[in-house]
């Protein structure tokens, strides 16, 4: 469990990339409508990374040696002990290199779609290997709010496209490319 909890702490598709990416994303917007969504989702996601290092630290913090070895959980703990670090399950450490931020705003909001379902996807195997309720309802809340930044996500896309002067708005970069394009 605490393996599949470090991918959403600091793997390339977890709260921290989320957050990063969100926050990043906010200056190239170009209408303060998707900046104030970009920046209160992103902000609410730095929240969620606290979450997931609580969990962690919670399910880490009195283990035994023998419970270290059993759990899979001894590569990490030989580098970082029971310190919560930013790294995929698999020991990659976070690298911005995970941040999708291309400053076209259409790209950026659907790459933050693709995310919220990716997370609410990993939350939803979470929850198949978790029989703790008290890992269970914090992940539940946290699948929840994943679905709740997807539809928010949807919702700033179609204001944006609603806004732009072309009807083929895949052609050009509404954030950048100033010039009309007609169809």
């Amino acid at each position: 469990m605490i393996n599949y909890l470090l991918w959403e702490y600091g793997g390339p598709d977890g709260e921290l990339g989320a957050s990063l990416r969100y926050l990043s994303q906010r200056f190239s917007m170009p209408y303060s409508e998707l900046k104030a969504t970009l920046t209160d989702i992103g902000t609410e996601e730095l929240g969620h990374l606290e979450m997931i290092g609580a969990i962690v630290y919670q399910l880490t913090r009195n283990l035994t040696e023998d419970e270290i070895k059993k759990s899979g959980f001894s590569d990490y703990f030989v580098d970082h002990t029971t310190g919560i670090y930013p790294a995929s399950s698999s020991g990659v450490p976070f690298s911005a290199a995970a941040l999708a931020v291309k400053g076209d705003p259409i790209t950026d909001l659907h790459e933050d779609m693709a995310a919220e379902q990716k997370a609410r996807t990993t939350y939803d195997n979470i929850l198949r290997f978790c029989d703790d309720p008290e890992v269970r309802d914090p992940i539940k809340f946290l699948r929840e709010r994943e679905i709740v930044h997807y539809q928010r996500f949807g919702e700033a896309l179609r204001l944006t496209t609603d806004r732009l002067d072309a009807k083929n708005f895949y052609a050009f970069n509404p954030g950048f490319d100033t010039r009309k394009i007609n169809d």
